[in-house]
């Protein structure tokens, strides 16, 4: 069978993504697999937004409404929906809802879920591997997470952009300060904005958690009120999506942000093969602009395994 190419999955759409994504699930280390993600990583060009916040916020919902507001843009679109999973079958949910609402014979869609299974930072396994090649192939890549809480900070080493989400009355806000995690979001929402002033209460203080932990950076977090369900304040939370990927496409931030995230998913990979002496023995990393993490992992892996 010909080998699974970028140029094929652009021309023939969904059925060969899908099978480009079974690849990197049954043959990680395949020859095939090594260079279609090594094509992957330099040809990038999608923005890749990662959705997140406590369970039951609504971001599914939200999800769905940003994936059609995008597509009646133009713009094609991928979604990785990270599901809780079935203890009995692994199986997968927040996928299937984006379907529902979004509809599946749209050809400039892709729906993916993946199960996290036992995984507590709200991706699983393969999340980022799916993540670079869906880049390289649609023009906007959308990652909903599961959504466990404090532990939820890995979509921040997947993504270009953390939408953080909220909803009024559950006291997420201040959960939100005592987890620490206020350096992961690049965009805060408030759902549920139909509430009024509940929703306006918790936008504020949510306003002033994010203040408190000034971005070394430099970017200032928008905070926006949002509800999906009556399509208020969608045109913001794209237009400050948008804001972040050009500030990010300023002086090649995208660019640092993606490579710190290849090194670190290459300690996340000795460590799981190797565990903590793996990782005393790795080497220091460098990703110079013309290299890919793939083909420097693949050359590191049998360092490591001769000991």
């Amino acid at each position: 069978m010909e080998a699974l190419s970028l140029a094929r999955l652009r021309s023939e759409g969904k059925p060969a993504v899908a099978r480009a994504l079974s690849l990197l699930e049954r043959r990680p280390g395949a020859p095939e697999t090594l260079a279609l993600l090594d094509d992957s990583w330099r040809q990038a060009g999608g923005q890749v937004v990662g959705l997140t916040g406590p369970p039951g916020v609504g971001k599914s919902t939200l999800a769905g409404r940003l994936v059609a507001l995008w597509r009646q843009q133009g713009r094609s679109v991928a979604v990785v929906a990270v599901d809780p999973s079935s203890r009995r079958s692994g199986g997968a949910l927040l996928g299937d809802r984006i379907r529902l609402m979004t509809g599946t014979e749209d050809a400039g869609l892709f729906v993916r879920s993946m199960a996290a299974r036992d995984r507590l930072g709200g991706l699983a396994a393969l999340t980022w591997t799916a993540v670079v090649l869906l880049r390289a192939v649609f023009d906007v890549v959308l990652v909903e997470t599961v959504g466990v809480g404090q532990s939820e900070t890995d979509v921040a080493e997947a993504v270009d952009t953390v939408v953080f989400c909220v909803q009024p009355g559950g006291g997420d806000a201040l959960q939100f300060m005592k987890a620490g995690i206020a350096e992961i979001p690049d965009v805060a929402v408030v759902t549920k904005a139909d509430l009024g002033p509940l929703a306006e209460r918790a936008r504020r203080d949510l306003s002033t958690a994010l203040s408190l932990d000034v971005r070394v950076d430099g970017w200032v977090v928008p905070v926006l009120a949002v509800s999906a369900q009556d399509r208020i304040g969608l045109g913001e939370l794209d237009a400050a999506i948008v804001r972040h990927a050009a500030w990010l496409g300023d002086g090649g931030r995208r660019e640092a942000r993606r490579r710190l995230q290849a090194l670190r998913w290459i300690e996340q990979v000795v460590r799981e093969g190797f565990g903590r002496q793996g990782l005393e023995r790795l080497p220091p990393l460098s990703l110079p602009d013309d290299a890919s993490p793939f083909s420097l992992l693949a050359e590191t892996i049998p360092r490591l395994a001769a000991g």
